[in-house]
């Protein structure tokens, strides 16, 4: 087992952190076809059209997040995606590197682990975060830890999540009209409504200020695939990136200038509560930003009936000193500490051994467990053809040291 309590074990500001990346790219389109090494769905970020200068002060007008609600097209949650798309666009990378007569030894991506961000999202955040619950599956392949959701254990959880946010929104002065999945749309609104399909100045006026008439298709998705590390773990994590501001630079060594794009209640800067609120779901926005190199966060905070209200734009960089100016929820350093520490347990538990594992940890538990699930093999964690395409790719390596030393 893995303590994540109490926090004086992990020193803060001791760790060595990898400046992510970007390696790869993929898409999810509006149909759930993956389009490997692809930057087709990337969004383009461009502020929301509202209280707009020219209109008067008398009539300025707030967008409702609510707006196509009931058009909406919903993801599939009933489908287990795995590290399918991530997987499979490593290995069109490196199939690619092939034709090209790139020499075998150079053309593996490698990494102690590889996951989905959310993932270490969540290790991230579980010592600050009172309702951690999560179960990941857990493989080792060729000296390579795979790590990802146990997908029947995360519906449970999000059910369990909506059924608390249902009961603590049951109160006679509530109004019912507004659901956890309505709130889940505003954010998915918010997003439609702050970006554009290509750069500003190739857009018309009217795609610019039509896009609250814009059906929100959820299934869309923009992939970045970033190389990074925390401690001594090499870690290549794939996750969906909202929109980028201007363009990509064409220089590849330089950063991306990307944009997380959040939604939130209006802060009541003197309830301490509120306070509180703030700074807990600021440790999740930074987390998710942070791990694969968003530099700027875009929150549009909005009424308690969805109307959308102000912008805030943060540096995430920033994000961890506003805290600790502030009610000090949370210490950004102690969480990375505790990430590496996690990190190397977990490779000294796994590296070198077959099988499926679960790494488990239950509400308001103190440590994160590992145990065995399957003896053998590596389970649905890694994609059949990904192996396949992986062990032909050692084979050669094998191959061709033998040839170079005879």
């Amino acid at each position: 087992m893995f303590s994540i309590h109490p926090l004086s074990r992990f020193e803060s500001g001791q760790t060595a952190i990898r400046r992510p990346k970007q390696i790869l790219e993929f898409c999810f389109d509006g149909d759930h076809k993956l389009l490997p090494l692809s930057d087709e769905c990337l969004r383009y970020y461009y502020p929301p059209v509202f209280d707009a200068p020219w209109v008067s002060q008398g009539t300025r007008s707030r967008m409702n997040l609510s707006t196509g609600f009931d058009n909406w097209i919903k993801a599939d949650e009933s489908i287990d995606w795995h590290l399918d798309g991530l997987l499979q666009t490593i290995q069109a990378h490196e199939e690619a590197l092939l034709a090209q007569g790139k020499p075998v030894n150079e053309v593996r991506v490698n990494a102690d682990v590889v996951a989905w961000r959310g993932i270490l999202t969540k290790i991230m955040t579980a010592q600050y975060d009172f309702f951690a619950d999560f179960e990941l599956n857990a493989t080792c392949f060729q000296d390579t830890i795979y790590l990802e959701l146990n997908h029947t254990h995360k519906d449970v959880v999000e059910q369990q999540s909506n059924n608390r946010q249902r009961q603590a929104r049951a109160k006679p002065a509530s109004d019912h009209s507004i659901t956890p999945e309505m709130m889940q749309y505003w954010g998915y609104k918010f997003e439609a409504l702050s970006t554009l399909p290509r750069p500003w100045g190739e857009c018309s006026r009217e795609e610019i200020e039509s896009r609250d008439r814009e059906i929100v298709n959820i299934n869309t998705q923009y992939c970045s695939v970033v190389r990074t590390g925390i401690g001594n773990t090499s870690l290549i994590l794939a996750g969906e990136v909202d929109c980028v501001l201007g363009s990509k630079p064409s220089d590849p060594t330089l950063p991306i200038p990307w944009v997380e794009l959040k939604t939130s209640a209006t802060q009541m800067h003197q309830n301490p509560n509120s306070v509180r609120k703030w700074e807990n779901k600021l440790l999740r926005i930074w987390t998710q930003s942070f791990l694969i190199g968003v530099p700027k966060v875009v929150v549009g905070f909005r009424s308690p009936t969805g109307d959308l209200e102000s912008l805030q734009e943060l540096d995430t960089q920033k994000i961890p000193g506003q805290v600790s100016r502030g009610q000090k929820s949370w210490d950004g350093n102690v969480c990375i500490s505790m990430t590496a520490s996690f990190l190397e347990w977990l490779k000294e538990s796994l590296l070198g051994k077959d099988g499926v594992w679960r790494v488990k940890l239950a509400r308001n538990a103190k440590q994160i467990e590992l145990f065995q699930i399957e003896e053998t093999g590596t389970g649905r964690v890694i994609e059949p053809g990904f192996k396949a395409h992986r062990e032909r790719l050692l084979a050669a390596e094998i191959a061709q040291k033998l040839g170079s030393s005879t």
